[in-house]
């Protein structure tokens, strides 16, 4: 049983992987838009930077939790 509730909580951390690194990627295209565009203002661009910076953290961790780094 234990086996199972570990594979469920396995596929709703990768679910919730797919959908940060989406959110990444969105933010990554409406940063690179507003500066090629040169209409976002600094602090507009500097916020979207800081919760990509977020999102990457959360990503990472999601990452370390379903692929921990085993030291043989």
């Amino acid at each position: 049983m234990e086996d199972a509730a570990r594979m469920e909580h396995d596929e709703v951390l990768r679910y919730e992987l797919e959908v940060l690194r989406s959110e990444h990627r969105d933010l990554d295209a409406a940063i690179a838009a507003l500066e090629q565009s040169g209409r976002g203002d600094q602090l507009q661009i500097r916020r979207l930077k800081k919760k990509k910076l977020l999102l990457k953290d959360r990503i990472a961790a999601i990452e370390d939790r379903l692929f921990p780094d085993i030291i043989a």
